[in-house]
């Protein structure tokens, strides 16, 4: 079902308001250039900074806005279950297609109270769920034991995003859930080794600035096109890594969105903007590819 790529969305925003024309236009860009899915409300869709109303709007707009031409994956994690378990009802409500449920961050639960988060979601929910397992942001990783359960016990639950880092976790899924049970790279640099391995995609934040690219290279690759899918890899490499290199995401992918002319730079606190020099790094690598 989650095969290919998938767009974590950026929110826009314009004097402190969502930024809805922008909206229509990053969705549209994203679909007319071959993504499979967008996953509004997600880690670069500053989601910790929109409010629920906020949060409800993004996702039934971008609804809206996709007009049935792929998935939409709404970001409704929390480390409440009781919020994920209503910002996932609201979602499903307004259209959204699938559900990324990100691991309860701050709070860190045991991997008994992972497994019972995780299951009352999805017990709540008609919507097919992907974990999201990204220890550098929550704390704690989604441990192998509880996604077997969780594979095992929740048939909605059908796939991770895998944004550890480790190519050998990959490997040891493969080894140890069911063949359906779809693993997704978390990022950009990582896709190819990871679909080397029996991944089938990437949730990405590159592609909201080069969406046929990343697309493509995730085609070849799904092809067992290596050779062309590592041209494109190693021609964006050189992006992929000045994201992680200059500052936390979303700082740098809204920046360069901005440089290109897709949406404004403007982030909520206590995101701050890119300082001046590395403004220029990122300019001079976007130059260098023929993005600005």
């Amino acid at each position: 079902m989650f095969a290919g790529t998938h767009t974590a969305i950026v929110t826009p925003f314009r004097n402190g308001q969502l930024d809805e024309e922008a909206l229509k236009k990053l969705v549209d860009f994203q679909f007319d250039n071959g993504v499979s899915g967008v996953v509004p409300c997600g880690t670069t869709g500053e989601s910790p900074t929109l409010d629920y109303d906020e949060h409800e709007q993004v996702v039934k707009l971008t609804v809206e806005f996709a007009k049935g031409r792929g998935i939409v994956m709404a970001g409704t994690g929390s480390n409440s279950t009781r919020e994920a378990i209503e910002l996932t009802q609201e979602a499903e409500a307004a259209g959204a297609t699938a559900s990324l449920q990100v691991a309860p961050y701050y709070n860190k639960p045991t991997p008994e109270g992972l497994y019972q988060h995780f299951k009352a979601i999805a017990d709540n929910t008609k919507l097919p769920i992907m974990l999201y397992s990204i220890p550098g942001r929550c704390g704690i990783e989604i441990g192998l034991d509880v996604i077997v359960r969780l594979a095992e016990s929740c048939p909605n639950i059908r796939a991770i995003k895998e944004a550890g880092g480790n190519p050998e976790r990959v490997s040891q899924m493969k080894q140890l859930l069911p063949g359906e049970f779809e693993i997704l790279s978390g990022d950009d640099g990582l896709t190819l080794p990871f679909m080397s391995v029996g991944g089938v995609g990437i949730v990405s934040v590159a592609s909201n600035l080069i969406p046929k690219q990343i697309s493509d290279m995730v085609k070849l690759a799904l092809k067992g096109d290596y050779a062309g899918a590592l041209g494109i890899h190693q021609q964006y490499y050189p992006l992929f890594a000045a994201f992680l290199k200059l500052s936390t995401n979303p700082i740098p992918i809204k920046t360069a969105m901005a440089l290109a002319g897709h949406c404004t730079d403007e982030l909520r606190l206590p995101l701050v903007p890119m300082e001046a020099a590395k403004v220029e790094e990122l300019r001079a690598t976007l130059k260098s590819l023929g993005l600005v």
